[in-house]
Parts: C-alpha cells; structure tokens; sequence
C-alpha cells in the first residue's frame, strides 16, 4: 500500500471527511483491521482565507508548496490537495516535488464522462466558479462544458461557503438557497452538478436530488484509494 500525502485544513471540516472516507474505503477493501497509511499537512486557514480575498495568491502558493514538500519528506509517495479552490496553483505545486499530484479535476472528470455527461453545473468558490484553473481543465483536457450561476447566485454560494461551511454552520436556510441554484442550472441545460467545493456536501445530498451530484470529497478520496492499493 502506497502511502497517501494530504494537504488538508482547507477547511478541516472537510478534511476531516477525507480522513473518513480514505480509511472507510481501504477496510471496505482490504477487510480486517486495515486502514490507510496518511502523511497529513493541515494548513492554518485563516491565513489561507485572507491571502485568497486579497487576491495574494503568490504567497498562497508558497505555502501550498513548503506543505507538499513537507508531506513529501515525510514519506508519501503522492500527493492530494484536499481542496478544489486551492487546485488553482496545482501545477506549481506539482513541480516543486518528486511525487505525483492526484488532481481533483482530472478524478472528477473521469467520473463525468463515466457518467456519460458532456455538459455539467459548477458550484464552488467565486474563484473556482468564475476562473479558469478549473472550468478551463474540464473543458481543455477532457471536453466537458461548464456551466455556472449567475453573479447574484455565485455571491450567495461563496458566502455560505465561507461564512457558513467552513465554520461548521449547517443552516436549513443555506440548504434550500443551494436547491433554488441547482435548479437553475438544470433549467439551463446541466446534465450533473459539481460539488465543486469540499465542504458543499456537508449540506448538498444525493439523496434530495433526481440529477447526478458528484461529490469531489468522495470522488478524490476514493481515487487516492485506488491509486495507493494499485
């Protein structure tokens, strides 16, 4: 079994949810008393937070890269990013190490085109909903087309992630704001939603939608599964 490096803490909450779907999956696996080998780097999110909102992104990424190589020479032989905004330098990331980086756009357009879908809601941060790093990938690398909110809905979805989410707020509210949203964008033509933010499936469930989700928490975590056991 291959050892699995982690940057987490982008938020907790949601690496937290990595933890327990990498080990849950690995004894669904392997049975017994297996569970999986982690190297984990949580980040201080605070800092994370104001760097992004400010637009700092250089120095956002010095901090993603010191993380990686820290969870490299603590011994994982590759690398995920437990965050989809913070993909946003994935590249720069992957080049200041040896290890391979797991990206969370590529395993969650597998699952896509697995799925038969060829045109896909976004939801996210306002920077993974309105920049490229993300869109731009699906649509490029594997020809997905992307559809997102509109302004005023895209500023609702950051803020309850943001203000709500990555604070443990779970509000019924929220719940049916994000509803109203995915709505919209089946009206529009989306054929699945992407739970583009890890801490989307805290309140977004499968279960009270007729169209596909995926969930990049679980789509992530499992394919680092996968790759560990290969």
């Amino acid at each position: 079994m291959k050892t699995i490096g982690v940057i987490g803490g982008m938020s907790w909450e949601s690496t937290l949810e990595y933890y327990r779907i990498i080990n849950q999956t690995v004894n669904k696996r392997l049975g017994g008393f297996h569970s999986a080998k982690l190297v984990i780097y949580s980040v201080d999110f605070e800092e994370i937070e104001k760097l992004q909102h400010r637009g700092k992104w250089v120095q956002a990424t010095h901090i993603m890269i010191d993380a990686a190589q820290r969870v490299e020479r603590a011994g994982a032989d590759f690398l995920i990013i437990a965050t989809n905004t913070m993909h946003k330098m994935a590249d720069q990331v992957e080049k200041a190490v040896r290890i391979p980086l797991l990206h969370i756009v590529d395993v969650t357009a597998e699952a896509i085109r697995a799925y038969g879908h060829q045109r896909v809601g976004l939801l996210g941060t306002r920077f993974t909903m309105e920049e490229d790093f993300y869109k731009g990938r699906l649509l490029a690398k594997h020809g997905i087309e992307v559809l997102i909110p509109e302004e005023e809905q895209r500023q609702i979805v950051h803020d309850i992630l943001y203000d709500e989410l990555c604070l443990s707020q779970l509000k019924e509210s929220s719940r049916q704001q994000f509803k109203k949203i995915i709505l919209d964008l089946v009206a529009k033509g989306a054929e699945g939603i992407i739970l583009g933010c890890t801490e989307i499936p805290l309140i977004v469930k499968q279960e009270d939608y007729e169209i596909h989700l995926y969930d990049t928490t679980r789509l992530h975590a499992e394919a680092a599964v996968d790759f560990a056991l290969q």
